[in-house]
């Protein structure tokens, strides 16, 4: 089971975009379904009733809310699509382009022969690349760009982050040269670390960017216990006035949620009144207590 999930902020068009992606991530390479798996609407939040959506991409877990436009997606995190042919390339960046702005052109690039980055019609960004004959295992990897004040620190989260979670492993380091300016010498051109299972890439950019992280891209971390939820908050989170409802951020302004896998079964019941009861007690926490939850759901029936 997927143990990190992305987590996509959207104004009023999460479904629409769960159809498009759905529609779009379809192709002969690939043995998981792109399909929507589940929705749920949760009333009396601040941002009133929120949708919210869970999809496969490639067999890839991904969530999706309607909550309001209080953030916006931006290149910071990107999503990087392994292709093993150019023409899986050619036609996800033509689906895509619809609506969206390319950051930087499809064509011929050292690092692949066929490759293009774009910002699709909702703000999100992917990069799809012609993986040149190389194996693609985990066909979508998330892809933090570090900019601003945290550019030059992708290695340094990268050691972090492989830290916390067991298991986990820096892949691949690829470091600019003196010849490279304005990016520093030393600093990563793109890098790849593994977080259990999962496949996730990061990069330095000193470039100018009106943009850093924000919670338009969140992170959740799926948890069994709480000693488990204890144990990803104390290592994850730097900011305590961003600490809400199992959302936190850490050193380097990524946000991340820390919930319980049984969130899961407990969202999607079809009994709404336990349902907003639900909704009402974790809108109260910061940190997740999943004794208190558990407590709800069971008074619930």
């Amino acid at each position: 089971m997927q143990k990190i999930v992305p987590h996509l902020w959207f104004d009023t068009q999460a479904r629409e975009a769960a159809e498009f992606y759905t529609q779009t991530f379809v192709d002969a390479a690939s043995s998981g379904k792109s399909v929507i798996t589940g929705s749920q609407i949760l009333e009396g939040t601040p941002s009133g009733d929120a949708e919210i959506l869970t999809m496969q991409l490639y067999g890839q877990e991904f969530m999706l809310i309607s909550a309001g436009p209080y953030f916006k997606f931006n290149p910071s995190i990107s999503f990087l699509v392994g292709c093993e042919t150019k023409e899986d390339v050619d036609a996800l960046w033509q689906k895509l382009i619809q609506g969206g702005t390319p950051l930087m052109d499809i064509g011929a690039y050292p690092f692949s022969e066929r490759y293009g980055w774009i910002q699709d019609a909702y703000g999100l960004s992917w990069q799809i690349m012609y993986m040149g004959g190389q194996s693609v295992v985990q066909r979508i990897v998330p892809t933090l760009m570090f900019v601003g004040d945290v550019s030059g620190k992708a290695e340094e989260a990268m050691i972090m982050y492989t830290s916390v979670f067991p298991q986990s492993k820096i892949t691949y380091q690829l470091r600019y040269g003196a010849d490279e300016v304005p990016e520093r010498e030393g600093t990563i051109k793109h890098g790849g670390f593994a977080l259990g299972e999962q496949q996730f890439a990061a990069m330095d950019s000193a470039q100018k960017h009106a943009f850093a992280f924000n919670e338009a891209v969140s992170l959740v971390v799926k948890c069994d216990s709480q000693k488990e939820i204890d144990y990803y908050w104390e290592k994850l989170s730097a900011v305590p006035e961003a600490e809400q409802c199992g959302w936190l951020k850490d050193a380097y302004g990524v946000s991340w949620q820390i919930v319980p896998r049984a969130m899961d079964t407990w969202m999607h019941t079809t009994d709404k009144a336990a349902l907003n009861r639900l909704t009402q007690a974790f809108l109260k926490m910061k940190k997740f207590d999943i004794a208190t939850l558990e407590q709800v759901v069971k008074s619930a029936k």
